[in-house]
């Protein structure tokens, strides 16, 4: 039977107030530290902040284009630093996604992120500098950037519940069961995004899997699933799985199915994940396409409850 509703939002919204969260008027900062974009994107995704009343400011490198990343590691760090030290400015949106976020790691350290504790928005790529904060103890939203602002023009679910969570207004998401889940309730440091992103900061200060108790949740688009099958096999063997108290499966996307014996990815991460032995949720709407990426706020504690005949994850 064709699930017609996916997720639903509990109508009471818990509001936290935290020196991270925005207030109206507060400024928000448009970053590029992975690929190159264009003018249009960047514009489209002010239009929708200013609109929900945030003004924006572009970072000077925002647009630049050096080798298909938006320029070179130094302007790109240049960009995140600038926003991160200036006063007026109160979170950082990333522009896009795509590939070199975690060059500008090997350049900044755990304790300038914990000394200016903005959040930045993005994901994706962007799991890399959400995982940074992570580890450093300071929080962020998996959620959409400049090009779905501009597309859907906020008036969306998924913008709706981004625009309340910059707020503080953090949701109750309620999932329909799915045939893989197993049953439990485990508290604990929400982390991850993208799973070839973390993976690659496997052993580094921002690895997320070295923070003890934490609830994981993984998606990706484009890698095969012989790749996912290493890197499930990378967690194992270092023997991290001992730190993560349950696993939140988001969306998985334009990979090359069956492959390895296995129907779909789903049934090859339930091979590794039955074993366990801790709450999994399986179709979680996070990932790549947009109307499915409802945000995640990265570094706080949350809670996961997989139900028989729900999913219910809160903060």
């Amino acid at each position: 039977m064709k699930k017609l509703v996916m997720i639903s939002l509990m109508l009471g919204w818990t509001l936290m107030l935290s020196a991270q969260y925005l207030h109206p008027g507060d400024t928000i900062a448009i970053i590029s530290p992975s690929s190159a974009t264009d003018t249009a994107t960047i514009n489209g995704g002010i239009r929708t902040l200013e609109k929900w009343g945030y003004p924006c400011v572009v970072a000077p490198n925002a647009l630049n284009n050096y080798h298909g990343f938006a320029g070179t590691i130094d302007e790109r760090l240049s960009d995140l630093l600038w926003a991160l030290r200036s006063p007026s400015i109160k979170a950082i949106m990333c522009s896009r996604g795509g590939d070199g976020a975690a060059h500008l790691l090997s350049r900044i350290s755990l304790d300038t992120l914990r000394k200016y504790p903005k959040m930045i928005i993005g994901f994706s790529d962007v799991t890399a500098l959400l995982c940074a904060e992570a580890r450093a103890g300071v929080k962020g939203i998996h959620g959409s950037m400049c090009y779905a602002l501009k597309t859907y023009e906020g008036n969306d679910t998924v913008s709706q519940a981004l625009r309340r969570m910059l707020a503080g207004n953090l949701p109750t998401y309620r999932v329909a069961p799915h045939p893989l889940n197993v049953i439990g309730k485990a508290e604990g440091t929400l982390v991850g995004g993208n799973m070839s992103v973390f993976n690659d900061l496997a052993g580094s200060d921002f690895d997320p899997l070295f923070l003890d108790g934490i609830v994981l949740f993984i998606e990706d688009t484009g890698e095969g699933m012989s790749k996912v099958d290493r890197m499930l096999h990378n967690i194992e063997i270092r023997g991290l799985q001992k730190h993560i108290r349950a696993v939140i499966v988001g969306q998985f996307n334009k990979y090359k199915h069956p492959e390895n014996g296995f129907d779909d990815m789903y049934a090859l991460l339930h091979e590794y994940l039955q074993h366990w032995h801790i709450p999994v949720c399986y179709d979680f709407p996070v990932g790549h396409a947009h109307l499915k990426n409802f945000p995640l706020l990265t570094g706080a504690k949350a809670t996961l409850e997989v139900r028989s005949n729900e999913v219910v994850l809160y903060y």
